[in-house]
């Protein structure tokens, strides 16, 4: 009886094994199958993706009559002026390019003429060491697939993020922090502007994200900040996540909708039009200001042609860059309501905590001259079309422990501040 236990007991674990097997069997065939069902899901997602981008690609990078490679990497299209990535917009198709703008603001060359007898130093764009575009030709950094595909998205690349600008009057804290961005800046309101100008501390702040960005810049704002804000910028800024390195680059950006839908950064999309072939827009500029050593300065100018109404960029006392068509906009179509100066950042640090991306020097506006960073002779375009002094100058920061901002006046200098900060700091968690 023993043994027929003991041989029953055995068939019945050799049934068991064999339909263990079979169970797993089935198991992994029934996975090859998803995995195989998936396989091709995932194969036709990423030549999809593959093809979106290199559509984009083709879309922004135009055929070009020369290029130049830079020491940095860059590769600098020179695009025929005719061919640039403005006129790809519909209301562009016939338009006839404007190559100079009718007015310059009433006493911008006096000043100039006392700025070239002072030993200013002279910035210059890391490209120009190996070569130049040709008459009838603009320079454009080529936009690479590593680029595209280091945004968030084909259609947000090129693109800052909603809520990016610096709002002085609102007084919620949780509204000013919702966005990441965080802001030090001299600003003017209540008025009509139609223009602005400053020289800028040119420097290379230290990024402790890839996707989180540093620049200097100048706003001219129109409309509320809520989905309609009109903006025009220009400056300096360090942006990996843009551009893939840590470089300081000049940089336009323009919207008319609250960063939503339309506008860009450089030539990233249809609207700007560069009537200049010696500098490109987002390309390295240098020398760079050393702490507690030689500083380099940058001159940007933003004003409202009278006549055509088209607003202008000026880049130094010799580079008029091009224009952005009055059309884009709908407030800044008439005047400004409101001019900004200073820095910015994007914090991507959660739960309250900060990142330790640096704005400006990375110092802060208390240690002055050659350590911090700062703006100088600020100035705004009034309706005469008269660069002048602006009146009624407030600062603006969200957290002055992590970056902040100091505005003074004296006879070299005229309106300026000292602006900047580490982040994240014993004062700054």
């Amino acid at each position: 009886m023993a043994a027929a236990r003991g041989g029953c007991s055995f068939r019945r674990c050799l049934v068991a094994v064999v339909a263990a097997a079979l169970l797993l069997a089935c198991a992994a065939e029934g996975a090859a199958a998803r995995n195989a069902g998936r396989s091709p899901q995932r194969r036709r997602r990423q030549l999809l993706r593959q093809r979106q981008v290199h559509n984009h690609l083709r879309r922004v990078n135009k055929a070009p009559l020369a290029s130049v490679e830079s020491p940095d990497g860059d590769i600098i299209d020179c695009v025929h002026i005719s061919n640039q990535p403005a006129f790809d917009h519909p209301f562009l198709k016939n338009h006839t390019i404007q190559m100079r703008p009718a007015y310059h603001p009433e006493g911008l060359y006096d000043e100039s003429k006392v700025a070239s007898q002072q030993n200013t130093q002279t910035i210059t764009q890391m490209w120009h060491k190996n070569g130049k575009c040709p008459e009838n030709t603009i320079p454009i950094r080529r936009t690479k697939k590593e680029d595209v595909l280091r945004a968030s998205s084909i259609r947000r690349y090129g693109k800052k993020r909603h809520r990016s600008t610096p709002n002085p009057m609102s007084v919620d804290p949780d509204m000013l922090n919702e966005s990441g961005h965080q802001h030090a800046i001299a600003y003017v309101e209540g008025d009509k502007y139609y223009g602005a100008k400053a020289t800028i501390n040119v420097w290379q702040p230290r990024i402790e994200q890839v996707n989180e960005f540093s620049l200097s810049q100048l706003w001219i704002l129109g409309g509320s900040f809520g989905q309609d804000l009109n903006s025009i910028e220009a400056g300096w800024q360090v942006s990996p996540d843009l551009y893939g390195d840590n470089n300081t680059r000049l940089f336009t950006y323009w919207t008319s909708d609250a960063y939503q839908a339309t506008g860009c950064y450089n030539l990233l999309c249809s609207g700007f039009i560069q009537i200049n072939n010696q500098i490109a827009m987002g390309a390295s500029i240098f020398p760079l200001s050393n702490y507690g050593g030689s500083q380099y300065d940058i001159n940007i100018l933003v004003w409202k042609d009278p006549k055509e109404g088209n607003w202008w960029l000026q880049f130094g006392n010799d580079y008029v860059l091009g224009y952005w068509p009055s059309f884009l906009f709908s407030y800044l179509a008439d005047s400004a309501s409101m001019i900004e100066w200073g820095g910015e950042v994007v914090n991507s640090e959660p739960d309250g905590s900060h990142t330790s991306t640096q704005m400006g020097s990375g110092h802060f506006p208390e240690e002055g001259f050659g350590k911090s960073s700062y703006f100088k002779n600020i100035q705004v375009v009034d309706s005469s079309n008269n660069l002048r002094a602006p009146s009624g100058v407030g600062s603006f920061t969200e957290q002055s422990n992590c970056y902040d901002v100091q505005n003074g006046n004296n006879g070299d200098w005229g309106t300026y501040f000292y602006y900047g900060g580490p982040g994240k700091n014993p004062n700054c968690p």
